[in-house]
């Protein structure tokens, strides 16, 4: 399963249009309006990078009001249980 952070900028009067519009997508696991550089960041689990390809350029990106988009791949993911395990065991 790869995850990756979809970060989304909107034109300002269609920031909600756009998270409700992203939200609905195939393989979008979680939508956030934020602070900072970028109006929106969409969590998006696909099978593989072939989904990936579709589903930003192809679904994202062509959402009426999209105005940039850029992708960050996770390697890996970290729970709060994950790392208490980890110091249990003496992982350092």
């Amino acid at each position: 399963m790869l995850t990756a952070f979809v970060m989304i900028d909107a034109e300002q009067d269609k920031i909600v249009e756009v998270a409700q519009a992203v939200a609905n997508l195939p393989h979008v696991a979680e939508v956030y309006s934020v602070t900072g550089e970028n109006d929106i960041i969409a969590v998006v689990r696909l099978a593989d990078y072939e989904q990936l390809a579709i589903a930003v350029p192809e679904g994202i990106a062509r959402i009426p009001g999209v105005v940039r988009t850029s992708t960050t791949l996770a390697f890996r993911r970290f729970s709060a249980q994950d790392l208490s395990a980890a110091w249990d065991i003496g992982v350092s």
